[in-house]
């Protein structure tokens, strides 16, 4: 039995409550970053970290949802961050870790929550009713561990798998040019040129 599954059994014999994510979160809009001096708060999009300025619009941690374009592109934030409005940002209440929240939500498939014609957008009013699974706190933690474990062994895999596949470029080029590379018969190496 997993560490998850004992915790469950002990603490949540009878099952795990759902409750709507707007009783577990408030989702608020994100706000136009320009009137701010530069500064090291990253400023979140859609599409990441945008610029950096000088006040922040929550001091984190957060879950970042999409509002417009890429709905799936979902971010967790444990530091001071401002949003643009492309971008909602969470405050978590007492009942769930930001971090659990994040992951669960990575599951939902919020790109198909999109009523919009053109680009996809989100509403606070849909994110607000989706059922969301409340296990007690200490279960919520036990996934994030496992699922943080999983995380970093992935992105140290990528790092070594990125490695590996630039070493196989370099010797392949060494390799094209050295083997491709001839002497004319009674002289030097062929000039290419002409």
């Amino acid at each position: 039995m997993s560490q998850v599954q004992a915790l469950l059994a002990r603490l949540a014999p009878n099952g795990v409550e759902f409750a709507r994510l707007g009783d577990l979160i408030r989702i608020k809009n994100g706000r136009d970053y320009k009137h701010l001096g530069a500064g090291e708060v990253p400023v979140y999009g859609t599409g990441g970290v945008m610029t950096y300025v000088d006040a922040a619009a929550h001091p984190g941690p957060s879950v970042l949802i999409p509002r417009k374009g890429s709905l799936n592109k979902l971010y967790y934030v444990d530091r001071p961050f401002w949003t643009v409005d492309t971008i909602f940002y969470s405050e978590i209440g007492e009942r769930v870790e930001a971090k659990f929240i994040y992951y669960y939500l990575l599951t939902q498939r919020l790109e198909e929550l999109n009523k919009a014609g053109g680009v996809p957008s989100l509403t606070q009013g849909e994110l607000n009713m989706l059922k969301v699974p409340v296990p007690p706190i200490e279960v919520q933690r036990e996934i994030v561990r496992v699922l943080d474990q999983f995380t970093s062994l992935e992105a140290e895999l990528e790092a070594e798998l990125e490695a590996e596949l630039e070493a196989r470029r370099r010797q392949y080029a060494y390799y094209r040019d050295h083997l491709l590379t001839f002497r004319e018969a009674g002289g030097g190496p062929v000039d290419s040129d002409g």
